[in-house]
């Protein structure tokens, strides 16, 4: 995760989710949009800030990911052969 490399360099790193940014958002989006929209966000008093997930976090997620994946492959499985 990027956060731990920047924060292990010795930044200070605050994550903030796409849905808290978006109504900064004033145009099409693209790049430079997205900017303008992080900056005015970061700058409110208000704004929530995400933590950083911790290794032992990232990898119990990923377990999550790789159960939910293999149950979709299963039912797939499953409904083609009723479907046949």
């Amino acid at each position: 995760h990027w956060s731990r490399e920047l924060e292990t360099l010795g930044h200070t790193v605050r994550l903030m989710p796409p849905a808290y940014v978006k109504p900064y958002v004033k145009r099409q989006k693209n790049d430079t949009t997205d900017a303008e929209a992080i900056c005015e966000a970061v700058t409110r008093p208000n704004m929530r800030f995400v933590p950083t997930t911790t290794v032992e976090q990232q990898s119990c997620l990923m377990l999550h990911r790789a159960r939910h994946l293999f149950i979709r492959q299963q039912t797939a499985v499953i409904n083609s052969i009723r479907a046949y």
